[in-house]
C-alpha cells in the first residue's frame, strides 16, 4: 500500500482545532501598516504645529520686527538678498552672495552689506583671478577674457572686501566677474563704487545688489565658455539704518557713459522691471513699495570715498568711542523724485534688538524646513500606499 507523504495539519493542543498556516506576506503587511500608522501620527503632529501657510499672527510679528528694524536702525539678516527663483544657483562666499547664470557664465546678481568699519579695512588687493570651485556647473575662467578687449569687471569690488584676507581673495573668483569695457570699468563704474563706500561711511551701513542686465539678448560672447557681454549694468542701494531710510538705483551702459553719475539714477522699481528681479523683498510691502517706487537723489552722499592707510588705521583705532555703525534712535522713510527732497513715513521710538532679528530668521528657516519635511513624508505615504 502506498504511503501517504502529505503532512496533516497539526491540532492545537487542548482545543482539538486544526492550526491554519499563516500567509507568507502577513508580517510584511503588518510592518507596512505599522509604518503607515506612525507616519500618519507624525503628519498629524506636523500639520498641527506647522501649517502650510504661516499663521497670520506669525506673519504680522515678522512684519512688525522688520518694520521696527527699518525704523530704528536694527540689522535685518539677509536684507540684501533678492527673492530666489526656481533653478537659481546661489553661492555664499565670505563677504557676498551671488546667483550664477550658467547660460551667460556670470552672475545674475551679487549682493552684500557694507559697513563703515569694512570700508576702512587694511588688506590689500591681490589680483588672484581664478575659476570659482563653488559653481556646480563650472564658472568662467580668466582665459575667457584674454585678448577680448574687455576688463574682468568686479561686481563686488575688491576694495569693499578689504576687511578680510579671505574675503579679498574670494572677490577674484570669476563668478564675481562680468565683461566690462575699460571705459566703464575704470571710469564711472569705479566712481560709483567709491560713492557706495562713502555712503556706507556716512550712514554706517548700506545693502547693495549689483550685476549685469541679462534680459535683453542676444549678446556678443567671449572665450571658450562663451561669456555673454552685457549691454547694461545695474546697482541698487538700500540704507535702512541711517536717520533717513532710502533706496536708489542705477543703470549704466557698457560703454563710456556721458554726463554725470546722477544722470543714470533710477528707482529700484525701474531696475526690477529691467532685470526681472525682486529686490529687498524682506521688507513689509508698504515700506518696500514706498522705497522702491521713488528716489530722492539729494538724500545721498555723492562724494567719492578716499582714505590713506594712516587715515584708515586712525579710524579703526577710534572704534568704540560713540555709536557703532547701524545705531540709530529714530528713522523716516525717504521718498520723492530724483534731485528733490521730501521725507514721508512714520518714526519709531523702540529699538529692535539683534536677538529679535535672529529669532525671526530662525523661525523662518524652521517653518520652511518643516514644510519640506511634510512634503517628503507625504511622498513616503504615497509610495507606501502604492506598495
Amino acid at each position: 500500500m502506498a504511503r501517504d507523504t502529505k503532512k496533516k495539519p497539526k491540532d492545537n493542543p487542548g482545543t482539538g482545532q486544526t492550526r491554519k498556516k499563516k500567509p507568507a506576506n502577513q508580517k510584511k503587511h503588518r510592518a507596512l501598516l505599522q509604518s503607515a500608522i506612525i507616519i500618519g501620527v507624525i503628519l498629524i503632529v506636523l500639520f498641527i504645529l506647522t501649517p502650510t501657510e504661516r499663521p497670520q499672527a506669525y506673519v504680522e510679528r515678522q512684519d512688525n520686527l522688520v518694520t521696527e528694524s527699518v525704523l530704528t536702525g536694527g540689522v535685518i539678516l539677509d536684507i540684501e538678498l533678492p527673492a530666489s527663483r526656481e533653478g537659481d544657483i546661489i553661492v555664499r562666499h565670505s563677504g557676498y552672495t551671488l546667483s550664477y547664470s550658467e547660460d551667460h557664465e556670470q552672475p545674475w546678481w551679487v549682493a552684500y552689506e557694507l559697513t563703515a568699519e569694512e570700508v576702512y579695512g587694511l588688506f590689500e588687493r591681490g589680483d588672484d583671478f581664478r575659476a570659482d570651485p563653488s559653481i556646480p556647473t563650472g564658472s568662467a575662467t580668466p582665459a575667457d577674457y584674454t585678448g577680448s578687449g574687455y576688463d574682468r569687471g568686479h561686481l563686488i569690488p575688491a576694495a569693499d572686501l578689504s576687511w578680510s584676507a579671505q574675503a579679498m581673495s574670494e572677490s577674484f573668483f570669476m563668478s564675481n566677474m562680468s565683461p566690462q569695457t575699460p571705459q566703464l570699468n575704470r571710469g564711472m563704474w569705479s566712481s560709483l563704487e567709491a560713492i557706495v563706500r562713502q555712503n556706507a561711511v556716512t550712514e554706517g551701513r548700506v545693502a547693495v545688489v549689483t550685476g549685469p542686465v541679462l534680459t535683453d539678448g542676444p549678446y556678443e560672447t567671449i572665450g571658450t565658455n562663451k561669456v555673454a557681454v552685457p549691454k547694461y549694468y545695474y546697482k541698487v542701494l538700500l540704507d535702512y539704518t541711517g536717520p533717513t531710510t532710502k533706496a536708489i538705483g542705477f543703470i549704466l551702459p557698457n560703454q563710456r557713459p556721458g554726463g554725470s553719475i546722477q544722470d543714470y539714477v533710477v528707482t529700484v522699481s525701474e531696475v526690477e522691471d529691467v532685470t526681472g528681479l525682486d529686490f529687498f523683498h524682506r521688507l513689509p510691502d508698504d515700506i518696500e513699495k514706498a522705497l522702491e517706487g521713488s528716489v530722492n537723489a539729494a538724500a545721498w552722499d555723492w562724494k567719492r570715498f578716499s582714505a590713506t592707510k594712516a587715515e584708515k588705521e586712525q579710524f579703526l583705532a577710534s572704534l568704540g568711542d560713540g555709536p557703532t555703525s547701524g545705531e540709530s534712535s529714530v528713522g523716516t522713510v525717504a521718498t520723492g523724485t530724483t534731485g528733490t527732497t521730501g521725507n514721508t513715513g512714520t518714526t519709531g521710538t523702540s529699538a529692535s534688538s539683534s536677538d529679535d532679528a535672529l529669532v525671526l530668521y530662525l523661525r523662518t528657516v524652521l517653518y520652511d524646513t518643516l514644510g519640506d519635511v511634510k512634503k517628503n513624508l507625504l511622498v513616503i505615504v504615497r509610495d507606501t500606499v502604492g506598495l
